[in-house]
């Protein structure tokens, strides 16, 4: 049985927030930020019983027709995940990003804050008023975390969300990459485009690719019987610059249709950038060397 919400103040005056699988951290700069807290309190507790109620209808596939969800949370994933849904792809694809724009939004909604952030497991939503802005690291390999870059977005981006995906995160991935990193308008819009970004990043039938149904790793999963990688063996030069270059197709397909505003992508020490202005945002953590580019 899952325990209640709990609250706690971590270091650097950040709000802690737990409930069951969800996991926040929380900043914010302004003239009340404990107007904010109290806010994103109060907004919490409903979050995941709320999901939970309507969990059969956002684990099924996305059809022709919008999925009949009443939740806020809810519908913010059937959103973001709706321009997707030529492939398959469930609104749990933009779960954690969908619930940091709630909870963002019930902050802002609460005080002016020249800057806020909600950090759902590395899926973050952002508010920056006019001249502020937000530095958030990139993180290569899921597998051996260490910030391999740094996204800054300033207010005058369109930027609000960012998310990673990728074999060996939280969720499954039916692709190789080590990590995707999108950033987008909302944190749900970037979180679904991560998820099919990082599938993407694949050689199909390959043999050094293991594989297993989803469903025999976690009967719950929204993947259901598709084969999702569990183990990756040495691969050519080539062979990974070819998974490379069909995740970048797809993102840069999203990025023409608006559904994203740059993307990063690596695998195995190995990067690509997607998008406009990337460049501009996302600068190396190690100027002076370290992961192999």
């Amino acid at each position: 049985m899952t325990s209640g919400p709990t609250a706690a103040i971590l270091s650097g005056n950040r709000l802690h927030l737990n409930h069951g699988p969800i996991d926040l951290v929380i900043g914010a700069r302004g003239a009340d930020v404990a107007a904010a807290f109290a806010a994103a309190c109060a907004r919490f507790p409903d979050i995941l019983p709320t999901l939970v109620a309507e969990l059969s209808v956002l684990r099924a596939p996305m059809g022709a027709k919008p999925p009949p969800l009443t939740g806020p949370v809810a519908r913010r994933m059937a959103a973001a995940v709706w321009p997707h849904r030529g492939v398959f792809v469930t609104p749990m694809a933009a779960v954690a990003g969908a619930v940091a724009d709630e909870m963002l939004a019930a902050m802002v909604a609460a005080t002016d804050l020249a800057m806020a952030y909600v950090n759902d497991g590395g899926d973050i939503a952002l508010h920056l008023a006019p001249g502020e802005r937000f530095d958030a690291g990139v993180v290569a390999d899921a597998t051996a975390p260490a910030i391999d870059a740094v996204a800054r977005i300033d207010a005058a981006s369109p930027v609000r969300g960012l998310a990673t995906s990728g074999r060996g995160g939280r969720s499954f991935s039916l692709g190789i990459a080590n990590a995707v990193t999108v950033l987008a308008r909302t944190a749900a819009e970037a979180d679904a485009a991560a998820t099919l970004i990082a599938n993407a990043v694949d050689l199909p039938g390959h043999p050094a690719i293991t594989r297993r149904p989803a469903r025999d790793l976690d009967p719950d999963s929204d993947l259901g019987d598709l084969p999702v990688t569990v183990d990756l063996g040495p691969l050519t030069d080539a062979e990974l610059d070819q998974a490379l270059a069909h995740g970048v197709m797809a993102a840069r397909a999203m990025h023409g249709k608006g559904l994203i505003v740059a993307a990063f992508l690596t695998l195995r020490g190995r990067s690509r950038m997607a998008g406009q202005g990337v460049s501009g945002m996302l600068h190396s953590a190690h100027p002076s060397g370290g992961r192999r580019r």
